[in-house]
């Protein structure tokens, strides 16, 4: 299924050689409240993605993401900047036109390291490389220069060495090397692999990552592993000897699984690696070792056959190898992000559950999952600190339905401020009500959402209503921001957002309930949703619309195949004729395993495929939308459709975005596809324009307040 669905200061004298060297600092002031407004589609280019905290090793400071929009260049740029832990500064660290990404700190706390594409064209083909700051003041000086460049980067625990996930180089793509045609004409493509092609890496080659050393002394760089394999996620043991990492090595042709297993390697050349779990399910997420190096902390999935429903589980591996011991077998919740305690004794972690998602905390022996936050909010990417940091503070990225996501230090239960990136653009806007919605389905199943109305919404009206459908399967519409559903209902539309059957959040179960049944029960869970609105007397069921992108684009064709009430479609990155995806798209393992070959199970993949059998029962205008060079869900599956109700003379249009992958980048596109959306629904739909669109926010049940 398409997944659509990843600080420093000791003394205060030291703050003036950050500010002097980091760039400038925010100042914090309050202005009189001015009269609030509805978002506009102007207003997306104007929200910041905030995100990666790393709170720094003395605990002063933290260090995050800051990814922007620039309208002019029509492009989006990722910076540094950080925040100091009492929430008196914040400061832009880099400020080029290039992206800059994981921020890392030091263990002793003198240097910031980062990556970034930086310099000419022959430079950025390198791909990203590692970059150093000094904390005592400095510029930024590039520390590697890789052909293949630098996916991923870890400091020892000494501070004298990276461990680096570095990816293969193909020589042959040198110039000199190339012969003269090749020059000027691009050479074939030659396949040999299961798993042929990748959204955004294109087709895949014989090319792989891999884990290797560099020594920040010397400048030099030891390779540690090697194959036709991809290694990821390296983590130093606490003694500076041992590198733990991911990798599906075991296996005799890896691109036949999904299943990663724990390996460990000496932090030496010439080591070989050591198989640490021999799980029918995978491992995943980065390993964390314990602080006295006994135990390995890492994230257990699920097998092969149940990959597109995994439900990550936190378990301990003895750092010599064996069987995990699970911790969080009974919360029956996906956790990620986990981080030990100073002291060994517990580990944190982040909770994705019904809706909201929570900081969590359990004893290294087991027990019950403590929730260290709480509330109709998302609480995610938990950061500690180092050993000396005392205060039990965690660095967060938090947000509520009417909060953009900022950093925030959780502190006995509670969230305080500390960046402040998208507090002007808050305050000038009137959020709609988001409320929680619980309906049935016709099989009796209880399936949790959420409705949004307008932000000057009457009581006792109906309003033309979106159902508007997640992608994933395996996520959940929840209590974060979420400016498309803010420009939804300040274009008068009463929003929709249900977590089927196949959603995260209710459990394994519930996660696996639509297993190589696709289209079936999460439509009796949309359509009861609908239902459940219009018996509340707020949707108008004569002004019906639906729509969404990934597999919320393909579950919006399973609904208008089954049901003829919506007047209005909106179908992105999606697909129907199913058989078809087989050795198009990238779910190779995921369709062999649950799924089975077409030509052993081709009823099943029929059955699957039934919004095309059944395109002349389609009654409902639809917009089709894709990326050109999209191998998440290839643009196959949206020109198939388009054209079956083409030929059928139904109203439709199909928009193809040039360059684009599964997920738009181009900030115009982007503005496009909301544009395009909208004006699809108004066509039919007919939205009143808001009476007022200055009144104030209406007010939310058990709003949250930080």
């Amino acid at each position: 299924m398409r997944r659509f669905r990843s600080v420093v200061s000791r003394r205060a004298a030291l703050t003036v050689l950050l500010l002097a060297s980091f760039g400038s600092t925010v100042a914090f002031s309050a202005d009189a409240p001015a009269a609030k407004r509805a978002i506009t589609v102007d207003d997306l280019s104007r929200l910041r993605d905030v995100s990666d905290p790393q709170r720094s090793p003395d605990g002063a400071w933290v260090a995050y993401t800051v990814r922007s929009v620039d309208v002019e260049k029509d492009s989006r740029d990722n910076d540094i900047w950080m925040a100091r832990w009492d929430g008196s500064e914040e400061i832009r660290v880099t400020s080029s036109a290039e992206n800059e990404t994981d921020p890392r700190w030091s263990p002793d706390g003198k240097y910031l390291a980062f990556l970034a594409s930086r310099g000419d064209d022959d430079e950025k083909k390198k791909g990203s490389q590692v970059w150093l700051l000094r904390r005592a003041g400095g510029e930024a000086v590039k520390l590697t220069d890789f052909k293949g460049g630098v996916d991923d980067l870890v400091w020892s625990p000494d501070s004298s060495r990276l461990a680096l996930v570095v990816s293969d180089y193909d020589a042959s793509e040198d110039p000199e090397k190339l012969e003269g045609w090749m020059r000027k004409t691009a050479p074939p493509i030659v396949l040999d692999r299961y798993h042929f092609k990748e959204d955004r890496e294109g087709y895949l080659r014989g090319l792989y990552s891999h884990i290797a050393l560099f020594d920040l002394a010397t400048k030099t760089l030891t390779p540690l592993t090697s194959g036709a394999v991809n290694d990821e996620d390296p983590a130093w043991s606490p003694d500076g000897r041992t590198i733990a990492f991911r990798s599906k090595r075991a296996h005799e042709d890896p691109d036949r699984t999904e299943n990663s297993d724990l390996f460990s390697i000496a932090a030496e050349a010439g080591a070989a690696p050591r198989q640490l779990t021999t799980t029918k399910e995978s491992e995943t997420g980065r390993p964390a070792w314990s602080p006295d190096g006994s135990r390995i902390a890492i994230l257990v999935g699920d097998e092969d056959k149940f990959y597109a429903y995994d439900l990550a589980k936190l378990a301990l591996v003895p750092a010599t190898g064996g069987a995990p011991q699970i911790l969080t077998a009974a919360l029956d919740r996906p956790v990620s992000t986990a981080s030990w305690t100073a002291d060994g004794k517990s580990l944190v972690f982040s909770v994705e559950d019904d809706r909201a998602a929570w900081i969590g905390r359990v004893g290294a022996a087991g027990g019950t999952v403590e929730a260290l936050s709480s509330g109709r909010r998302v609480v995610v990417a938990p950061s500690l600190g180092g050993a000396e940091v005392k205060d039990g503070g965690i660095a967060v990225v938090a947000s509520t339905s009417t909060e953009p996501d900022e950093i925030r230090a959780l502190e006995n239960g509670k969230l305080r401020p500390l960046s402040h990136q998208n507090d002007k653009l808050r305050d000038e806007l009137a959020f709609s009500r988001v409320d929680d919605l619980t309906s049935r389905s016709k099989d009796g199943t209880v399936v949790h959402g959420l409705i949004t109305r307008p932000a000057n919404a009457v009581e006792g009206r109906r309003y033309p209503t979106l159902l508007y459908i997640h992608g994933g399967p395996n996520g959940q519409d929840d209590y974060s921001f979420r400016s498309d559903r803010e420009l939804l209902a300040a274009s008068g539309y009463v929003v929709l957002e249900i977590n089927y059957r196949g959603s995260s959040g209710r459990g394994a179960a519930y996660q696996k309930a639509i297993f190589a049944n696709w289209g079936d029960k999460e439509v009796q869970d949309l359509l009861g949703a609908v239902d459940e609105a219009v018996r509340m007397g707020v949707a108008d069921p004569d002004r019906l619309g639906l729509g969404g992108w990934s597999y919320g684009g393909i579950l919006t064709n399973y609904v208008i195949a089954s049901d003829t009430r919506f007047k209005a479609a909106v179908s992105g990155a999606s697909s129907s004729l199913q058989t078809t995806m087989y050795g198009v798209d990238q779910y190779i393992v995921q369709y062999d395993n649950e799924m089975g070959q077409p030509w052993k199970t081709k009823d099943l993949w029929t059955r699957v495929s039934y919004p095309f059998y059944r395109a002349d029962k389609i009654k409902t205008p639809t917009l089709f939308l894709c990326g050109q060079i999209d191998f998440n869900v290839p643009i196959a599956g949206v020109e198939q459709m388009y054209q079956a109700l083409r030929s059928l003379k139904l109203d439709t249009e199909l928009v193809i975005y040039p360059g684009q992958y599964h997920g738009l980048t181009v900030p115009s596109y982007q503005r496009d596809r909301v544009s395009r959306f909208l004006g699809w629904w108004g066509k039919y739909l007919k939205p009143e324009a808001p009476a007022n669109p200055g009144l104030p926010a209406v007010p939310q049940e058990s709003a949250p307040k930080n």
